[in-house]
């Protein structure tokens, strides 16, 4: 019976430091230190997106491919690897202060983010002059930062930046259609047998309709006499331009012309 009484009373203290243990590591996570960094991160993250959305507006409004989502996501986990480096002090909730500097976690997240970089590289996929991926490819590298945030134990700036991410992938591309951009066209003409329009000449009828020529995009083909050209057109004005369907119908009519294809880009 004592012997029972003593392996009873042995388990409990056991229990007993085994829950203080735990209490203790977890509140070094979460202590009011650490909550301060979290939420200084924070307002460095949120502050990051704003920037890099309005970074990444300008490149919408000119019809490119990489847009408001992709810039945002990419200042916003640049900035969570930027400032967590300040606070390495509370690096794994503070509980191994004296030996994080002999150690540099920081050449482990430069290999990190290089090959998840390399990963993301693989997503990006060119579908004629558009390219497809680039968020998906932000988002993949904002995952890797997330994760790196949590493996240090900066619970709360990671639970944030998941969460930043995960709206700005969701609401950030419903922005776009509402706010003003530029449209762009690729255009492929084929012209009749012997027909050779001078470029100035082909520009000014562009011109008409609202749109130019992106310098530099032209590219001409030639097959027995018959002339094709491909180039990229951009509307001058977001509202004074013809539309696709109006477009394809004043080409169809035109004499010079024998074949055409038109098709929205973002290059």
């Amino acid at each position: 019976m004592r012997y029972l009484q003593g392996v009873i009373h042995t388990a409990s203290r056991r229990s007993t430091a085994m829950q203080s243990i735990w209490d203790s590591t977890l509140s070094a996570y979460w202590s009011v230190t650490e909550i301060r960094a979290n939420l200084a991160m924070f307002l460095t993250l949120a502050g990051a997106l704003l920037l890099g959305l309005a970074v990444g507006y300008e490149r919408t409004f000119h019809g490119r491919a990489i847009g408001m989502r992709t810039y945002g996501l990419v200042c916003m986990a640049s900035a969570a690897l930027t400032t967590f480096v300040g606070y390495p002090t509370l690096w794994y909730g503070g509980l191994h202060a004296g030996t994080v500097t002999s150690v540099d976690p920081t050449r482990v997240v430069q290999g990190i983010v290089t090959g998840v970089g390399f990963l993301g590289a693989g997503v990006i996929m060119k579908d004629g002059l558009n390219i497809r991926g680039l968020t998906t490819a932000a988002s993949i590298w904002s995952a890797s930062v997330i994760g790196v945030l949590v493996g240090v134990g900066f619970y709360g700036a990671a639970i944030l930046l998941a969460a930043l991410s995960i709206l700005c992938m969701l609401w950030v591309q419903r922005i776009e259609s509402w706010l003003p951009a530029l449209a762009s066209l690729s255009v492929t003409v084929q012209f009749k047998p012997g027909v050779a329009p001078h470029e100035q000449e082909f520009r000014e009828a562009v011109a008409q309709h609202g749109f130019e020529m992106v310098d530099g995009s032209l590219a001409i083909h030639a097959t027995r006499g018959v002339a094709e050209w491909h180039f990229i057109a951009t509307a001058r004005n977001n509202r004074r331009h013809t539309s696709m369907t109006e477009l394809a119908h004043a080409m169809g009519s035109n004499e010079l012309v024998e074949s055409f294809q038109l098709s929205h880009c973002r290059n």
